[in-house]
């Protein structure tokens, strides 16, 4: 969970995995370097988006497109700008793709390493991993 100074020519991009109790907000530059990632309450979420256009020069929201996306959507373009640009993006298999990404980017210590993969749960919300899959393949939609 970094920020670093930008330059009006930086580009990064927003990622939200919406929820009904929690929520994923990650921020990844076009290089693919993250930026910021966090599980927040969905009751907060509109509120940190908000923030992170304030502190970053964000210029795309990538979403899931699954159950309450259209809800978030215009939610979110109601109560932030109509101005705000929001992709939606498959997320299917988001969250199992997720639980695999947490382990590499946390690599298990003590006795979960002796776990074997399927067996291990993280032990903590990972919605702001499917944040950042989900930023992640709309990159790789662009570049296939």
């Amino acid at each position: 969970m970094t920020s670093r100074n930008f330059s009006p020519s930086d580009s990064v991009i927003l990622g939200f995995d919406p929820g009904k109790d929690k929520c994923g907000v990650a921020v990844m530059g076009l290089d693919r370097q993250l930026q910021y990632h966090e599980v927040v309450s969905s009751t907060e979420a509109i509120g940190i988006i908000g923030d992170l256009y304030q502190k970053y020069p964000i210029s795309l929201l990538v979403m899931g497109n699954q159950t309450t996306s259209k809800r978030w959507k215009q939610q979110i373009q109601e109560e932030l700008s109509a101005t705000v640009n929001i992709v939606l993006v498959d997320e299917r298999y988001s969250t199992l793709e997720a639980r695999d990404r947490y382990w590499v980017m946390y690599p298990p210590k003590g006795l979960t390493k002796l776990l074997p993969k399927g067996m291990r749960t993280p032990p903590r919300p990972i919605d702001d991993i499917v944040a950042i899959l989900l930023i992640e393949r709309y990159l790789n939609r662009l570049t296939q």
